[in-house]
């Protein structure tokens, strides 16, 4: 596809790179941007090469959210035009946060708005220390509807209660205090903490990882039934009878290196 607002590089160990690319506009997303974004999730979800994902922006903040112009024309269109539009929103976070290999956020400066939706949709997010964080839509009188199960799930009711309300901003140490990222870093430390994350996944079953997300996409906030414990079950058993999972455990038991490492591993 011809990539007009992100760039997508995928480096010989797997890793794929997402790069938001409108750092003329701090970024911010509008409906030209959300179709071309779920367009090449899709196709890296569908890619065997692919082993996990970075998702990262051009320029001196990560996303300023919507951008002001779409926001402009949408408040000028009725409301199944608005329920369409926000319905490829919410397309795109949902196949991010389905993405079935492990995905990465790396935030430096700004990253207000919807963009808050995207770092709660990946698996693990950095922050460079400086970066500020903003739930801003009630400040122009809309709300961070499409985006608020994701926010919700990281940061829970309470504090979303405080900033959805507020719309104040906060750094990333409270961030990450908040359950937003997982790691903050100095300036200029990024690839360093990113470097360490994915020399970690990329020792572990391809399989195995993607089984993983389906299992926490499944049983979180379930109550433990009997629905619930047989679906463990079936997870379980399934994986130890794949042929990765039989590989896993054989490599393990003869103390050697499992096949999914490359001999630059080994």
């Amino acid at each position: 596809m011809n990539q007009v607002y992100t760039e997508v590089s995928i480096d010989p160990r797997g890793v794929a790179t997402l790069t938001l690319n409108r750092p003329e506009v701090h970024n911010a997303f509008d409906d030209a941007m959300i179709a071309e974004l779920i367009a090449v999730l899709r196709d890296l979800a569908n890619n065997d090469k692919v082993r996990l994902l970075v998702l990262t922006a051009n320029g001196k903040n990560f996303s300023a959210g919507a951008d002001l112009n779409w926001m402009r024309s949408m408040a000028q269109k009725n409301y199944q035009q608005n329920l369409n539009d926000a319905s490829e929103l919410a397309t795109l976070m949902h196949r991010l946060d389905k993405f079935p290999k492990p995905t990465i956020a790396l935030v430096k400066g700004a990253a207000f708005g919807g963009a808050l939706g995207l770092v709660a949709c990946c698996d693990i997010a950095i922050a460079e220390e400086n970066a500020s964080f903003c739930l801003s839509e009630v400040r122009i009188g809309l709300i961070p509807a499409v985006i608020s199960p994701y926010v919700m799930r990281a940061i829970g009711e309470r504090e979303s209660r405080r900033y959805f309300l507020t719309a104040e901003r906060f750094m990333a140490p409270k961030a990450k205090q908040l359950g937003l990222l997982h790691e903050v870093v100095s300036e200029g430390e990024l690839n360093d903490s990113l470097e360490t994350f994915i020399n970690s996944l990329l020792q572990n079953s391809p399989k195995a990882i993607t089984a993983a997300k389906s299992l926490i996409h499944n049983i979180y906030n379930r109550k433990i039934s009997n629905n619930v414990i047989a679906h463990t079950e079936q997870a379980i058993a399934e994986i130890r009878v794949s042929p990765e999972g039989q590989e896993g455990l054989s490599a393990f038991l003869e103390k050697r290196k499992p096949a999914w490492l490359g001999k630059e591993d080994a």
